[in-house]
């Protein structure tokens, strides 16, 4: 896009008067915002909807571009992409949908048109559940999906977990913000993003010294769902932003996940709800989830799981024991106590402690009826 196009564009999202909807018809029938600019004196012709308000709007469309210039000159000095509805690097998914923003304001690294994307959402009230499936979910993300590219909002909450889980395992993630890329709200999260930016991204619609304001995160929600192939609802009371955004997912045709939890958990009942009424497909961990995305084939996936198990075993921070206990594992899905104390001929009672120790390092996984797991 050149600096022209963008900086009509810039002067057009500022008509305060002119809908997005509308906005969109006048892209779609002109094909640009310098045609637009260029026709503003005929628009009541492109667009008979147009209102009176919006046409005498457009007189004061040399403030709108001044203040454009502005914004254009600040983009250039903190390396901000802005990507107009008509360019190639501009989201695909998200071009999709009819409300996406017809202009962002990108910095960051991240390829936002790479294969897997999957949007993470939830309370920002997190749990230590909530945080351990963060973790969990994103680590084993990475290990059958390396290229995958992790979106939230870096709200508090799951938000900021999900970003986080994703910097420790080199996995790219991108953070939606409700405001310009000239301030970080919380601003506790500017360290994270800091990093974001060097392993993925942020991405807004909204100019700099926009100010923070309720109905700006609403209207985020739309681009955290349409930027990907997928939204998981970590933890959600009955109401709030995510469950908002698990609605836009379902319009936009996404498929919608969530983790399920205890009945009484408050952060776990909006989940429940989504499940209950096959709203959201239940998720229980990153593996089902690749492969009924089509991201992994169970071979792949198998080998995968494998190879990862056969590089930690080498890991220092593996005991020698703990090693025999893993190998075992590797040869089943799971395996009893009972059944992993004869094949490694370790005592019950010492083979407890070894797994327990494994669980904590994240390696093994106990199961309903004292099965046991690898998690990777």
């Amino acid at each position: 896009m050149t600096d022209q196009e963008t900086l009509y564009m810039m002067a057009l999202t500022q008509v305060p008067s002119l809908s997005l909807t509308n906005l969109h018809l006048l892209i779609q029938e002109l094909g640009s915002a310098s045609a637009i600019y260029e026709n503003r004196k005929d628009l009541k012709q492109v667009l008979p909807s147009a209102s009176k308000k919006f046409l005498d709007g457009m007189g004061d469309f040399c403030n709108y571009l001044s203040r454009a210039e502005q914004e254009l000159e600040f983009c250039r000095k903190g390396k901000i992409q802005c990507l107009g509805l008509n360019d190639e690097d501009y989201p695909e998914r998200l071009r999709d949908c009819n409300d996406a923003p017809v202009l962002l304001y990108y910095r960051g690294s991240a390829n936002l048109n790479t294969q897997h994307i999957v949007s993470m959402v939830g309370t920002r009230q997190i749990t230590s559940y909530g945080k351990d499936l963060c973790r969990s979910f994103v680590r084993d993300l990475k290990q059958l999906c390396p290229d995958a590219l992790v979106v939230s909002g870096l709200a508090y909450g799951v938000d900021v977990n999900c970003h986080r889980a994703a910097l420790e395992e080199d996995l790219a993630t991108v953070g939606v913000l409700a405001h310009g890329l000239d301030q970080i709200y919380p601003r506790l999260h500017r360290e994270t993003a800091k990093q974001m930016v060097g392993q993925g991204g942020l991405l807004t619609e909204f100019m700099s010294a926009t100010a923070i304001d309720k109905r700006n995160f609403v209207q985020r929600n739309r681009i955290v769902a349409g930027l990907s192939d997928a939204v998981i609802v970590v933890e959600s009371a009955t109401k709030g932003g995510s469950l908002i955004t698990a609605d836009i997912a379902l319009s936009y045709d996404r498929q919608v996940w969530a983790f399920p939890g205890r009945i009484h958990d408050k952060y776990s009942s909006g989940c429940n709800k989504l499940i209950f009424s096959n709203t959201a497909t239940l998720l229980t961990g990153a593996e089902d989830f690749c492969l009924a995305m089509g991201w992994t084939s169970d071979e792949a996936h198998r080998k995968q799981l494998s190879e990862g198990i056969q590089q930690e075993l080498f890991a220092d921070n593996y005991t020698a024991e703990e090693q025999i206990v893993l190998q075992a594992l590797m040869k089943d899905d799971s395996k009893q106590i009972n059944v992993l104390a004869v094949e490694t001929n370790i005592p019950i009672g010492e083979l407890s402690s070894l797994l327990f120790s494994l669980e904590m390092k994240g390696a093994v996984q106990m199961l309903v009826g004292g099965k046991y797991k690898l998690r990777r």
